[in-house]
């Protein structure tokens, strides 16, 4: 068997060309390995089932340098993922607050406005890991086949963010609302979570706001967004100047939203900050904080709680780091009762949607610090739908059309689609009574349906601190694309 090698720049290079279509394969590989590893049990035999998952081991040195060794199994084989990285550790000490947490001042930039002069203002926070130096892991991904053969190498900077990404824009493709994307950080996780929601729901986001202290590293993310081929340049200080990002470009097909750019620059900050995540529909975090990024009123208030909004949160993984403050968690897993509310508020599903319910509980800041349980935390695997069953029940839906169509029903045209997992199910199927005792089916089909009305229109947090088998699952899909499109360099008979 030959070995594949894919460079930074090839693994690069090949996430470029991906399409929708391509993502939305690439997400259904990874949805099913999920599921199997959210649902299956070791008489099961699948090999991305939890117990075959080994836990990561940190090595951690003195010059505060982490190396991860993460290996995991798949249904194609078995791999090790090893990056080093720079953490938080190594710059402040757990209590300091990080730089995106202390927005004490804020800039607006909107796409219509044409000055630059206030992106020269001086940056008066204290300097820290996610300012001064990059946390992008370097390392890389050893893949194997079923009989231990090497398969690939991979470089591992770029697949990191890729593929968590991957994951949580999953629940953000079956979002009703997704008009308005709040973004905090600018790094490779940012990029990415910018560039697939994109590709994934185009011309639905009509505004993008990307949060971040740094307003050069924002402007080189947009250029390498809609610029990619080409290396980010200096910012043109020209108040007359456009930037590129801000004009048509034929080369890239990548939907402009509206762009807004905010940083700690102005004296207005809580007003610009609150406003901003009222708006919101969707929130990305993507930034190793240790404090939360905005006050926890703004989303549990009764005003706050209007709208239905997704949160995603990858950027802490680890017990003292936080972007999300408890408090926001502590209500999304309070259980809705029966009666009416005189306040009317987006729907809660009782608990939050993790990666992996036993690495969220040992490591995540969020769910350690709200005080969270097994109970009210559900994994994403069990949400989702492997894709045979998916293609089923469209089947079944163009089979018994009745004047409905598959998007009624909670389906797409491809794609990863909802399942319906027990846990949820039985915490809302308890709020409300139904008339129909000797119908079973009656609870079930209305939890069913109270399920997908939160996942797609209710307040939704998704919480991922990262799993090996992500990596071995996208890396082996991209290894494959990449034998097809002739990308990287392969060794016969390695």
């Amino acid at each position: 068997m030959p070995l594949t090698i894919l460079t930074d720049s090839d693994v690069r290079a090949l996430l470029l060309q991906l399409d929708k279509q391509d993502i939305l394969e690439l997400q259904q590989s990874l949805a099913d390995a999920l599921h199997y590893y959210s649902t299956s049990t070791d008489e099961d035999s699948n090999a991305c089932c939890s117990s075959y998952q080994p836990l990561r081991t940190a090595l951690k040195r003195n010059d505060g340098q982490t190396t991860l060794l993460m290996p995991a199994s798949s249904n194609d084989g078995i791999g090790v993922k090893i990056v080093t990285l720079l953490t938080e550790d190594a710059k402040q000490k757990p209590g300091t607050a990080s730089a995106t947490a202390s927005l004490d001042k804020l800039y607006l930039s909107s796409q219509s406005t044409k000055s630059a002069n206030s992106s020269t203002t001086a940056i008066e926070s204290q300097p820290t890991v996610s300012s001064t130096q990059s946390t992008k892991p370097k390392g890389s991904l050893t893949l194997f086949d079923k009989s231990g053969n090497p398969r690939a190498l991979i470089n591992a900077e770029e697949i990191t963010a890729f593929r968590t990404a991957l994951a949580s824009t999953m629940l953000f493709k079956k979002r009703h609302n997704v008009h308005d994307i709040v973004v905090f950080g600018a790094g490779a996780q940012a990029y990415w979570h910018i560039r697939l929601a994109l590709l994934l729901r185009g011309t639905d986001i009509h505004h993008l706001n990307i949060i971040n202290r740094d307003f050069e590293r924002v402007h080189h993310l947009l250029q390498k967004l809609y610029n990619p081929h080409e290396e980010p340049s200096k910012m043109n200080l020209d108040p007359t100047h456009i930037p590129a990002y801000r004009q048509p470009n034929p080369l890239t097909d990548l939907h402009r939203p509206k762009i807004q750019i905010l940083t700690p620059s102005h004296g207005e900050y809580d007003r610009l900050l609150k406003s901003t995540i009222r708006a919101s529909s969707v929130i990305f975090f993507t930034t190793p904080s240790l404090t939360p990024l905005f006050p926890a009123s703004y989303l549990t208030s009764t005003e706050g709680r209007k709208k239905g909004r997704y949160l995603a949160a990858i950027g802490s993984y680890k017990p003292h780091m936080v972007e999300i403050h408890p408090d926001i968690l502590r209500q999304a897993v309070e259980p809705e009762h029966g009666h009416r509310h005189f306040h009317k508020h987006a729907a809660r599903g009782g608990a939050v949607v993790v990666d992996s319910v036993e690495a969220c509980l040992a490591e995540a800041g969020e769910i350690i610090q709200a005080g969270l349980g097994p109970q009210e935390v559900v994994e994403l695997g069990e949400l989702v739908m492997l894709k045979r069953d998916a293609e089923r029940r469209r089947k079944e839906c163009e089979e018994r059309r009745v004047g409905k169509s598959k998007s009624e029903e909670g389906l797409d045209d491809r794609g990863v689609e909802l399942g319906e997992c027990e846990k949820v199910l039985n915490r809302k199927g308890s709020s409300g009574k139904g008339d129909k005792d000797d119908e079973g089916d009656y609870e079930e089909d209305k939890a069913s349906k109270s399920l997908v009305e939160w996942l797609t229109k209710g307040n939704v947090i998704y919480k991922s601190v990262g799993l090996g088998l992500m990596d071995v699952v996208v890396g082996s899909d991209l290894c494959r694309v990449a034998d097809e499109r002739g990308i990287g360099t392969r060794i016969e008979d390695f």
